[in-house]
């Protein structure tokens, strides 16, 4: 392939001609060497976050056995094949979220608590791209199907997401339609207000309140952000973006509607494999619908959204049917870990080792909206120190064992957790930790989850 060859390598000192202005130019990925990823600390580090709402029918997911010896349930069965690299989490959840189902998909990645005037928080690979984007030519890469993103900023606002093949390539992958210096001339205009935003605000903050200032900071670390991804992005432009073998561009650039959701979930995958394989971005999420909706999957018969399926009211015909829309969905995620496994990195290895991929739902049962222990698998990243190989149930031990022959039961434990110490956020800490971010604290987390 052309990114194996190495052939859009650049200079340093190329990439600064015609800035014509003095940007701190990181040291990009596109001028190193494919040898130079054999330095201690320069292997890359990938997150992805996969979002499917509404739950599932979790008598059909939950797994039963905990540790080494599990046997995968029948909704999880389709990942058997990847057993050494995935590792299912059971007992989870976010207390912010208890009882405020319509802000599960909202706090899934923040671990926040939005009340009705609650502001949300940053999410985790919002706070892991503070890292990587230094790397890249991206921040991060947002897919939604209906745009509303996993990503939240610092100042607490929902990225935007994309969901049309054609789009998501473009933006990755080709020049700017309006050229280069175009693009350039925008950014500086952008830079140019944002200078003037804060001598305006300056110029204010002598007169503020203590609790005005706190809003302050909060909005200055708003504009700094903005500031250096301006900065970044200026300084991008005069470095090629890579060359897209044909197989790959038609492969990726597949324009799929969403009526065939198999082959857009796949187009989306494959979407984030160029972009990790080519290193324009190091942390992505896809959301695949939001709470009360979910994709229908006409090629099973199934002509209802998630969000009609999850309300089944115990229709054996509703449930079968949400169990089939589960496990194509995990069948789905099966294909990204394959085409991660039989990607190579720059190094030779597979995209898989340096990719953290985490799977699931921020609601466990979506006909009561239950939304503790949540459904969630994380894969990959065994360069990272990730092992896999067990079924990570931090139920146990805090109650009597899964009871599936009594629905009544077992709805009770995805309604109200076991383990009220079993907050999602440690596990999301502790994926940042394996990215390199330094802290020791995300959210409502309480310890960091051993991942190790």
């Amino acid at each position: 392939m052309n990114i194996q060859s190495q052939s859009w390598l650049i200079d340093r000192r190329h990439a600064l001609r015609g800035l014509g202005s003095f940007i701190a130019l990181p040291l990009l990925n596109c001028m190193i060497p494919a040898r130079a990823a054999e330095v201690p600390g320069a292997k890359p580090k990938r997150s992805v976050f996969i979002y499917i709402p509404n739950g599932v029918n979790t008598l059909d997911y939950q797994i039963t056995t905990p540790g080494e010896d599990y046997v995968f349930s029948r909704t999880l069965k389709p990942l058997e094949k990847h057993r050494g690299v995935v590792t299912p989490i059971s007992g989870l959840h976010h207390p912010g979220g208890l009882g405020h189902h319509h802000n599960c998909q909202k706090i899934w990645l923040t671990g926040g608590k939005l009340g009705p005037t609650d502001r949300n928080t940053i999410s985790i690979d919002q706070r892991m791209a503070e890292v990587t984007s230094p790397h890249t030519r991206f921040h991060s890469l947002e897919i939604a199907n209906k745009g509303e993103s996993l990503a939240w900023t610092a100042d607490g606002i929902r990225l935007p997401g994309m969901s049309r093949s054609s789009e998501i390539f473009a933006h990755l992958f080709e020049e700017p339609k309006d050229g280069t210096e175009a693009q350039r001339r925008a950014l500086r205009r952008k830079g140019s207000v944002l200078d003037a935003n804060l001598e305006e605000v300056r110029t204010l903050e002598q007169k503020m309140g203590v609790e005005d200032k706190g809003r302050l900071d909060q909005y200055l670390n708003a504009v700094r952000e903005t500031e250096i991804r301006t900065e970044r992005a200026d300084a991008w432009l005069d470095v090629p973006r890579p060359e897209i073998a044909e197989a790959d561009r038609r492969r990726a650039m597949r324009e799929v509607p969403q009526t065939q959701a198999g082959d857009y979930f796949r187009a989306m995958y494959d979407l984030m494999v160029l972009a990790f394989q080519t290193d324009a971005t190091r942390v992505a999420t896809f959301s695949s619908g939001i709470e009360g909706q979910g994709l229908p999957i006409p090629e099973l018969g199934i002509s209802q959204s998630r969000h009609e399926l999850s309300h089944h009211n115990g229709d054996p015909g509703h449930m079968e049917k949400l169990t089939q829309s589960d496990t194509f969905a995990v069948e789905q995620f099966g294909y990204f870990l394959s085409r991660l496994a039989e990607t190579k990195d720059l190094d030779g290895r597979p995209l898989l080792d340096t990719t953290m991929a985490l799977f699931g739902s921020g609601m466990a049962y979506g006909h009561s909206h239950g939304n503790a222990n949540l459904p969630l698998v994380l894969a990959g990243g065994s360069g990272l120190g990730v092992k896999h190989g067990r079924h990570l149930d931090l139920n146990q031990g805090h109650f009597d064992g899964y009871q599936l022959d009594d629905p009544g039961q077992h709805y009770q434990l995805c309604g109200r957790p076991a383990n009220s110490e079993a907050h999602l956020s440690n596990l999301l800490l502790s994926m940042a930790q394996k990215m390199g971010v330094e802290t020791d604290r995300f959210g409502d987390s309480n310890r960091d989850l051993e991942l190790g």
